[in-house]
């Protein structure tokens, strides 16, 4: 009985081990880029790390994604001093350049999108768990990330009124318009990205992703970042429909936008920091988004 108890035991160790073992492997295993894809990192220690807005001065607009009034949106400068903006927000998360400053959301219950500008925040409306964000100029639309009774908000400029363009979306996150006019939004729990319509139909655009939260598109093609905790991937799909994983075992990543250099900033919120990823080619050119690719 007792080489049993001995036996029984020594087995739950070593299964005990291995499991930590293999979530230490998953938490701790460097970020791989494919091909010559190269990346490094540029800023670290920037809590939960969500929507990054690079200034013509050289410096960052980051939102650090934290709950309970701990968030904010801050500015990283050139020589890498940091300035909160913003302060006492909760989970702010989507973050749009537009008409001479942000729009910013903020993912909790009943809370506002604001426009920052000239140190200012003004209320726009509010809603539930707002996460994306995309400003076509006219109209401001949001996506609420919410389990079954998301809705997607279309908020007017010129009269201030707010609409409701999509309900009972379930975990919804991002939302943008690409060059060639489809709008498009992902949904995290069916792993897929879908073409808003104007007959509500949205069609399925790309499926088995793992958890897919921004997109971002621009001349290479359509980019997807994979919400997921361990091994989630950066994926380019280019215009011939051919997809591409750019960076794998990833933590977390959120937003990722072109910087005027040619490389791309990626917030790696798991990891409480914002990558670098610079393209394989040295030819630098302007894509039909108005992005710089290299």
């Amino acid at each position: 009985m007792i080489r049993i108890l001995k036996t029984a035991l020594c087995t739950l160790v070593l299964v005990c081990t291995a499991a930590l073992g293999f979530f230490a492997w998953q938490t701790y295993y460097p970020v791989s880029a494919s091909g010559q894809w190269h990346y490094q990192v540029l800023h670290t220690d920037v809590a939960k790390a969500a929507s990054l807005m690079p200034l013509d001065d050289g410096s960052l607009m980051v939102s650090q994604e934290l709950d309970d009034g701990k968030g904010s949106i801050v500015r990283i400068h050139p020589d890498g001093s940091r300035e909160v903006v913003v302060g006492n927000l909760s989970k702010p998360d989507g973050m749009f350049a537009t008409r001479g400053g942000w729009v910013f959301s903020q993912e909790a219950l009943d809370s506002p999108v604001s426009f920052l500008k000239d140190g200012h925040v003004t209320e726009l409306f509010r809603g539930q768990n707002v996460q994306g964000l995309w400003d076509d100029g006219d109209y401001l639309y949001a996506m609420e990330d919410r389990r079954d009774e998301g809705r997607v908000l279309r908020y007017r400029w010129s009269d201030q009124s707010l609409s409701v363009v999509r309900t009972g979306m379930d975990e919804g996150e991002s939302i943008i318009r690409c060059s060639d006019g489809r709008m498009l939004y992902t949904k995290k729990k069916e792993g897929m990205v879908r073409e808003l319509t104007e007959d509500g139909s949205d069609p399925m655009v790309v499926d088995g992703l793992n958890q897919p939260t921004f997109l971002m598109c621009d001349a290479r093609g359509l980019w997807i970042n994979e919400d997921a905790t361990h091994r989630a991937r950066l994926l380019l799909i280019d215009k011939q429909g051919h997809r591409q994983t750019i960076l794998s075992f990833l933590k977390a990543p959120q937003s990722i936008v072109p910087t005027t250099r040619g490389t791309y900033l990626l917030a790696e919120g798991g990891r409480d920091r914002v990558l670098e990823l610079t393209p394989p080619m040295a030819h630098v050119a302007v894509g039909d988004d108005g992005a710089s690719t290299r």
